[in-house]
């Protein structure tokens, strides 16, 4: 695997989006003492959501994956803010908090957040193996299929 973040994202073709803005009253991320809250990101791909509805409904769990793994890309973006582009600055992604708009009797949540968790993983590679949560909720804001937040440590 190759050394650096970029490196690793550019073998994903991945190219990081802008940052994408709020969308209520909020910050994209707050650093605090070199470690990095990046608020909950959507699945928004070239300013669309990536899928909306629930899983178990109207989005399937590869649907569900995708949105995950969307949001896990805009969350680097956000990363990539707070670090003013150096995201080698990353030294850990300590935390992934994943919430999944879901019906009642769906309970795949944690396969949904893999597609997020499974993304930091091949990015960040030892430096993105962290601690999670896979929740499932009624509704997302924007009618969104899956949100993700993080918590990373930075030098």
């Amino acid at each position: 695997m190759s050394d650096s973040i970029q490196q690793r994202l550019q073998a994903a073709c991945i190219e990081l989006p802008p940052a994408p803005a709020p969308v209520a009253a909020y910050v994209g991320f707050v650093e605090h003492n070199n470690i990095v809250t990046v608020s909950g990101q959507l699945p928004f791909a070239d300013g669309k959501l990536l899928h909306t509805g629930q899983c178990g409904d109207t989005v399937t769990l590869e649907q569900g994956a995708a949105a995950a793994r969307q949001c896990a890309i805009n969350m680097l973006s956000q990363m990539a803010a707070a670090c003013n582009g150096d995201l080698e600055r990353i030294v850990r992604c300590i935390r992934l908090g994943g919430f999944v708009s879901s019906t009642a009797d769906f309970v795949d949540h944690p396969k949904v957040v893999n597609g997020a968790s499974e993304l930091i993983g091949e990015i960040l590679g030892d430096r993105g193996v962290h601690a999670r949560a896979a929740v499932g909720v009624a509704s997302l804001p924007m009618n969104a299929a899956v949100e993700v937040e993080g918590l990373f440590a930075i030098r």
